[in-house]
Formats: structure tokens, C-alpha cells, sequence
């Protein structure tokens, strides 16, 4: 299934202009490997050199209940590639957890979208759950920067990054 883009992504304040915004949306319709994506369980980690897991919104709702990403997330785990994980793409984390709510993430140093940054977004109040608290209840060892800047944490094969700094007057997205 090809995926949905936040339509908010192509915004000319977030792609530096108009002429941004036109160049961001059709670039992205000429990716093959969007039109035609390759379903999680049919991955071969062999033929991937490392593994990275985007931001959004979207792995809140999708990933983070996805037993077919879990399962590849604990493989690459396991297998010592590197694995990147950014923004709210942590959720996806959470669907690493057995039965018993026991996950290989529990202990790892990891960051991704905190509590603070939903908060000053005006999103907390709608989401059904915070990042943060979640991977905190996972077991994580969640470390948190500054609100909007930069903040990279790795822990063993794990590269994990809190938030891109925002465009200059606008909202932060990641």
C-alpha cells in the first residue's frame, strides 16, 4: 500500500517556499520504492545494510500495534545493524513487547518526541497517549533535550534522535 502523507508536510512554510512545496511533492511521486513499498513481513534484514524508522504521527497509530514490525525491530536488534528510530518513530518500539510486556528495548538509553514538545505543540491534549510515557512504561531509559533542538542518543546498535529543529516561524514537525 502506498503510503499517505500528511498533507500539512507539503505546507510552503515547511519547504522553505512555494517553489519548495512543488519540488518536495513531485519528487516524492518519482520514489519507486514509495509507490511500491515492500510489506514488513515480507523484509529481509539480509538484504539491508541498517534499518530506520521515520517520525510522524503515523507510527502512533500504525507501528506501534504492528506484530510484523515488532518482530522485525527485535531482529535488527539482535542482528547488530544499525537501527534508527526518530521523532515519533519510537512508537513503533512499543510493539516489541511480549506477552508479558517484556521488551529487548527495556534498559536502552533511547530518545524520540518528549512529552514537553507535544505539550508546547498543542497536541498533547488530543493524543490518546504521550510517547514519552509510554517508552518510560516500556522500560526505556528515555533521555530528553531541549524542547525543538537536535538530540541524538545511542545506545549499543541503537541511534535514536528526539526532534529536527523547526523552520524558521512555524510550528515544529518532524
Amino acid at each position: 500500500m502506498v503510503p499517505t502523507a500528511d498533507p500539512a508536510s507539503f505546507a510552503p512554510q515547511f519547504n522553505g517556499g512555494e517553489e519548495g512545496a512543488k519540488q518536495v511533492t513531485a519528487a516524492l511521486a518519482t520514489i519507486e520504492a514509495l509507490q511500491h513499498p515492500v510489506r514488513l513481513e515480507d523484509v529481509d534484514l539480509d538484504a539491508y545494510d541498517a534499518v530506520f524508522y521515520p517520525g510522524g504521527h503515523g507510527p502512533m497509530e500504525d507501528l506501534a500495534v504492528n506484530a510484523d514490525s515488532g518482530r522485525l525491530l527485535n531482529l535488527v536488534l539482535k542482528s547488530g545493524k544499525p537501527l534508527g528510530v526518530v521523532c515519533h518513530g519510537p512508537a513503533a518500539l512499543l510493539a516489541t513487547a511480549d506477552e508479558n510486556g517484556a521488551s529487548p528495548f527495556a534498559g536502552r538509553r533511547l530518545t524520540g518526541f518528549t512529552n514537553t514538545e507535544e505539550i508546547q505543540g498543542g497536541l498533547a491534549d488530543k493524543a490518546k497517549w504521550l510517547l514519552q510515557d509510554r517508552l518510560v512504561e516500556l522500560g526505556a531509559d528515555f533521555q530528553e533535550g531541549e524542547p525543538w533542538a537536535p538530540y541524538v542518543v545511542v545506545d549499543g546498535n541503537l541511534v535514536t534522535g528526539q526532534n529536527p529543529p523547526p523552520p524558521p516561524r512555524s510550528l515544529p514537525r518532524c
